[in-house]
């Protein structure tokens, strides 16, 4: 971690030495730290359809991908070259422009949204002193995104789908905003670093595991995996949203949705399980390290409650949040607040 850290305080140094200006080398670095994420969420875009099969796999008694190289792996590479060489199919009643941006403008999103993310200490590419309300709002945006891919297909199936989308994820906006008052209440904070420097002797998910609980159900609502899938639920509307995109532009969606996936999980470890700190003392092992492996269980359990339960019924996935997330999340508050004066009051 600390290589990293020297090698990007060498590349501003050699920038600022040719006569540029420290702006002009922030930005420069900025690109090069955008151009790292967008390989990290590729690398992760091929991890995680590996890892959703065998997961999937094992949980249903199959055998998964084992015939294209060692454990399958070469099955997720056969897979690209079959998805870039597919035709580009633009139905002829389609919104064209409109369909066109929709795929793109959804992978941008997700991935504005690394921005913000602590990898390690240092290893941020935009420190900003609000860093979870940029999280918020870009993570919003992706409700656009979906519905002009449902609006522009000329398609009743993907219409619906983006309706749904558009209510579930605003929906369930609401009680993971709630979920992360209490970590903000905590640290007094809504600096990324500074929340993870203040779980340095105790995690979040300690004092706040009810907040964590409804963060992590309405985060599984916000990027549409099952069983709140129903944007995309193949029994009703087949492929949802985007059942009428092909090749490229259908990957974009795809890669968005693996994208965000890790995007909430890595937001889960940086409120809740300390970000780069390591646990019982393990120090000999780097922050960034710990980062990854708590962002590699985060992801597991997300497989893992994919493929254990059924898709819920659209009424029930919005009652659910509405009148039982909610409410959580607004009791959580009260009593995060009211422990903290307490705390205040007899610590004077």
């Amino acid at each position: 971690m600390q290589i990293l850290i020297n090698l990007a305080d060498g590349i501003r140094g050699w920038i600022i030495g040719m006569g540029l200006s420290d702006t002009s080398a922030e930005m420069i670095l900025t690109a090069i730290g955008a151009l790292g994420a967008v390989i990290f969420i590729l690398l992760h875009v091929i991890i995680l359809l590996l890892a959703e099969r065998r997961v999937s796999a094992a949980f249903q008694l199959r055998r998964g991908p084992n015939r294209l190289g060692p454990l399958g792996i070469g099955q997720v590479f056969a897979d690209v070259v079959k998805t870039l060489a597919k035709e580009d199919i633009i139905p002829a009643g389609a919104d064209k422009f409109v369909f066109k941006i929709a795929s793109t403008t959804l992978f941008a999103t997700a991935l504005l949204a690394y921005a913000v993310i602590p990898f390690g200490d240092g290893m941020i590419i935009q420190n900003l002193n609000i860093g979870i309300f940029y999280f918020i709002a870009i993570g919003s945006t992706a409700t656009l995104s979906i519905l002009m891919g449902g609006f522009a297909s000329n398609n009743k199936y993907a219409l619906i789908g983006g309706m749904r989308a558009v209510a579930q994820m605003i929906s369930y906006e609401v009680p993971m905003v709630f979920s992360l008052l209490g970590v903000v209440m905590l640290t007094g904070s809504l600096k990324m670093s500074d929340i993870v420097m203040a779980q340095k002797d105790m995690w979040f998910i300690v004092p706040q595991f009810i907040a964590f609980f409804v963060y992590y159900i309405a985060a599984t609502a916000e990027i549409n995996r099952a069983p709140f899938d129903l944007a995309e639920g193949e029994q009703e509307l087949i492929a949802g949203y985007f059942i009428e995109y092909s090749g490229i532009r259908w990957a974009l969606f795809m890669m968005a949705e693996y994208a965000n996936m890790v995007a909430v999980s890595a937001i889960a470890v940086t409120l809740f399980l300390g970000g780069w700190n390591a646990p019982f003392g393990l120090t000999f092992i780097p922050g960034f390290v710990w980062f990854l492996i708590k962002i590699y269980l985060m992801l597991f359990t997300f497989l893992w409650v994919r493929w254990t339960f059924p898709r819920l019924r659209i009424d029930h996935l919005m009652h659910f949040g509405w009148k039982f997330l909610i409410p959580v999340s607004l009791a959580n508050i009260v009593v995060t607040g009211i422990g903290i004066y307490v705390y205040r009051m007899i610590t004077g």
